[in-house]
């Protein structure tokens, strides 16, 4: 292999550089970054750079020691395979890129609403700068979507002496994320914030003075922010004849697979991580699309060395966390065909936990507070040790002595 292209300048596209030169690949190797900036982490956006603790959030990464040639602003816009294993060609604004290798890394892009109005989302550091500058005291924010972003964008809001609405279409907040029986937990955080939360509001569509619901009536705003998450970046593969179903489909490995052309067949010259892979996991007897930090961290180290052909297969426990309302939430797991749910502690406090469980099986554990849990519990999944449901709900028990002989 002499010629490797990585597209995507985001944290899994940089991790799969550095993993590649790590592991031995010593030909030509081009990162296509349709920003201009350095790849750069993207949880700090809507925490610290959003309350103006930070301004710089770029990876720290060697360039020339990685002798990469890094296209940034260039954008891919097609991909023509050749025979397999035998590479193809990315379409990009800079010209056509030959490779023998390529990693899919282009990540995800919001999912916007109907509307004229202006709308902030929340995925550059341009558009973090942006809605920054414009949580003032007295402006009243509208946010969009009671998940992850919206408790935080919320939460940075509050802070700053804005009126802050949070319009969620969903019963709870965080019911997508973690169901709607632990995100009615979290409910209350809102009000104590300061914050007015409204649920089971859809909108219609975003106008310049505001929202406009689907029921009838208008939510008044100087902003508008829409946090209702987002959608891999696949149009550039379009016809290329990779097989993509929300994501683009991988094994274990991020080997790629032909669609219809060739359905079933692998591209192990083609891989793809991050926001935008859905792989399989042995784990969970399921395709996962894992949209967080850690999966960008973690993958591109499989993704490198299965394009180099080495025998390597991604299995981690997938772990996400979030700073909201002056709580420390974490989460680590896959809970969707859970059959129990058991809480520690009283939800009502400052710290608990929920745990997910099929028999003896931990699943998934969500943490306010208690990061002992979650460590403990990451370590109890990820060896599949069974544990006692009994003592998993008492919070007076350590995770590990949870665990059955």
């Amino acid at each position: 292999m002499e010629s490797v292209i990585v597209v995507g300048g985001g944290l899994a596209g940089v991790r799969a550089v550095e993993a590649l030169r790590g592991k031995g690949y010593e030909g030509a190797l081009t990162l296509v970054s349709a920003e201009r900036h350095k790849p750069y982490d993207r949880p700090p956006l809507s925490k610290a750079v959003l309350a103006g603790e930070s301004d710089d959030t770029t990876v720290d990464a060697d360039w020339d020691a990685l002798r990469c040639d890094p296209l940034l602003g260039e954008r891919a816009t097609g991909l023509r395979l050749d025979a397999p294993g035998r590479g193809g060609t990315v379409a990009s604004t800079a010209g056509d890129l030959p490779f023998d290798g390529l990693v899919i890394a282009t990540g995800a892009a919001p999912i916007t609403l109907p509307g004229d109005g202006r709308q902030h989302v929340l995925r550059t550091i341009e558009e973090a700068r942006d809605l920054r500058s414009r949580l003032t005291e007295g402006a009243r924010i509208v946010i969009v979507g009671a998940g992850w972003i919206g408790a935080e964008v919320a939460t940075a809001a509050a802070k700053k002496g804005c009126r802050v609405t949070v319009v969620e279409a969903a019963d709870t907040p965080l019911a997508n994320a973690i169901g709607p029986e632990v995100g009615a937990l979290t409910a209350p955080w809102y009000a104590e914030a300061g914050v007015e939360l409204l649920t089971g509001v859809k909108v219609a569509e975003v106008q310049d003075s505001g929202l406009v619901l689907a029921g009838g009536g208008r939510i008044d705003a100087d902003e508008v922010v829409v946090g209702v998450g987002v959608r891999p970046v696949l149009s550039w593969l379009e016809g290329s004849g990779l097989l993509l179903e929300r994501g683009v489909v991988t094994d274990g490995s991020f080997r790629t697979y032909m669609g219809e052309e060739d359905p079933g067949a692998l591209r192990p010259d083609v891989v793809a991580a991050g926001d935008c892979a859905a792989w399989w996991s042995d784990r969970y007897g399921r395709r996962l699309l894992v949209e967080h930090w850690d999966t960008a961290l973690n993958a591109p180290e499989v993704a490198a060395a299965s394009l180099l052909g080495q025998d390597a297969v991604y299995d981690a426990v997938p772990y996400f966390w979030s700073e909201q309302f002056g709580r420390m939430v974490q989460y680590a797991g896959n809970h969707a065909a859970s059959e129990r749910l058991v809480r520690r502690g009283d939800p009502a406090g400052r710290t608990w936990a929920a745990a997910w469980l099929t028999g003896d099986r931990l699943d998934a554990v969500l943490t306010v507070g208690r990061p002992r849990d979650l460590v403990q519990a990451r370590r109890v999944m990820a060896a599949g040790t069974p544990v006692d449901p009994e003592a998993m709900a008492d919070p007076d028990v350590p995770v590990r002595q949870a665990v059955r002989p």
